[in-house]
């Protein structure tokens, strides 16, 4: 917590404490809302200037200088964002951002992108903002010509934008704006990185492509992009085979299944039951009639499991990887190659989205009206409540929890009074 004893950069304890002539002035300059900070003793009032005298922002920000696991590397950072913004920026207040598997992996130095380390917001040491997915919303005034105004919702254009933090400074180009009409912020903040991933990987790596009928499959299909393909494949008429992992009792998973179903899967099936070596009779007969049988896989998890999903694909099918949960690598047949002419690719979204803007704004504008309209479900999320008193170990351990196994949903910071 920011106090006016402890701050220590330069800009900050200028923007903590103004002469009484200044904060008399403040309503002239940018408005102030002075609070006493919980804590900070009974004998004084300890102040935090929310817009900050002169008209700077206070900020948080979780950041980290090394590599490592979330609870031990993760410090939230206080600082100060100047009022005097260059034409071409915009001044952003975070409204939600998502903890992806990806951004854990960051962390750990085990990302196949290593992040950017830098001092740009007054750290101690060059440090790094995670976070990849979230939705902010612009407080300045930028020029008309931006196409942006005051109170719209804008997402990031690019990967590595550096979400987990209550404000932000972005150029113009940094950022693609959505309608928000009839959305929340974790609808928005939540559509970037699995429904786009669910979507271009069903769209783009069939060929020829997936036409109404045709069968996919995929493991880890309770993640959040597994439910997001069941749902798309539905509304597209594909047919999909769900892999899941059984639950702790047969209660459980008999519930996981008929969730699954009742967004859209034809079939859902348990690791044990698709290792198994009746499961191809059962595919035979489910995809009788289709044609090509199962012609597109999708594999997040690796090893025996990738094995079989390319084992069930039909003739000239595509098998797309585009993660390794079981940490094992993927062993391939020769004969899959040689005979069945499949074809192994790999999807990162980043190389999607980082290289064509307009065709990721298009694709977030397409899921969007498709949540408005009822047609797309919010994947399950746990929020994490996010105000200027959260603590530092609030915010480590929902990160920390990432790794852990069965959970309600997918954490996101849902940011309240910053």
């Amino acid at each position: 917590m920011a106090t006016v004893s402890r701050a220590a950069d330069p800009i900050l304890r200028a923007s903590l404490r103004p002469s009484p002539s200044a904060v008399r002035c403040c309503g002239r300059i940018g408005r102030t809302t002075p609070s006493r900070i919980p804590g900070s003793g009974s004998g004084s009032m300890s102040v935090r200037w929310k817009s900050g005298p002169y008209g700077y922002t206070q900020a948080k920000a979780l950041v980290f200088s090394e590599y490592g696991e979330p609870k031990d590397v993760l410090k939230l950072h206080t600082h100060s964002i100047s009022p005097s913004l260059p034409s071409s920026s915009v001044l952003l207040r975070t409204l939600a951002a998502s903890i992806n598997p990806a951004d854990v992996n960051t962390i750990q130095g085990t990302y196949g992108a290593k992040p950017t380390f830098s001092s740009l917001i007054g750290t101690p040491s060059p440090s790094a903002l995670p976070g990849n997915e979230g939705v902010f919303e612009v407080t300045s005034s930028p020029p008309p010509s931006s196409g942006l105004a005051k109170g719209d919702w804008v997402i990031p254009a690019k990967t590595g934008f550096g979400t987990w933090r209550t404000h932000a400074v972005a150029d113009v180009d940094a950022v693609i704006k959505i309608d928000k009409e009839g959305l929340s912020p974790v609808q928005a903040g939540t559509v970037s990185v699995n429904p786009c991933s669910a979507y271009r990987m069903l769209r783009d790596y069939a060929h020829p492509p997936l036409r109404e009928g045709d069968w996919f499959v995929q493991n880890g299909a309770n993640s959040g992009v597994g439910r997001a393909a069941v749902q798309l494949g539905r509304l597209w008429g594909y047919r999909s085979i769900n892999v899941i992992r059984a639950r702790a009792d047969a209660e459980s998973t008999q519930a996981l299944r008929d969730e699954l179903t009742a967004l859209g899967a034809d079939h859902v099936v348990t690791e044990e039951e698709f290792l198994s070596r009746e499961f191809k009779d059962r595919v035979a007969e489910w995809t009788r009639g289709s044609g090509g049988g199962v012609r597109l896989g999708l594999n997040c998890v690796g090893g025996k499991s990738a094995q079989t999903i390319a084992k069930t694909l039909g003739t000239g099918g595509t098998m797309v990887t585009y993660g390794g949960m079981a940490r094992q690598p993927v062993a391939l047949p020769t004969g899959l190659l040689i005979f069945k002419d499949i074809r192994f690719v790999g999807f990162w979204l980043s190389r999607w989205a980082d290289g064509d803007k307009a065709a990721k704004k298009a694709t977030v504008s397409e899921i969007l009206e498709l949540v408005r309209r009822g047609k797309f479900r919010d994947t399950p999320v746990v929020d994490v409540p996010w105000s200027w008193e959260t603590e530092e170990m609030a915010l480590k351990e929902a990160v920390q929890g990432t790794l852990e196994g069965f959970r309600a949903g997918k954490g996101v910071f849902v940011f309240g009074e910053t």
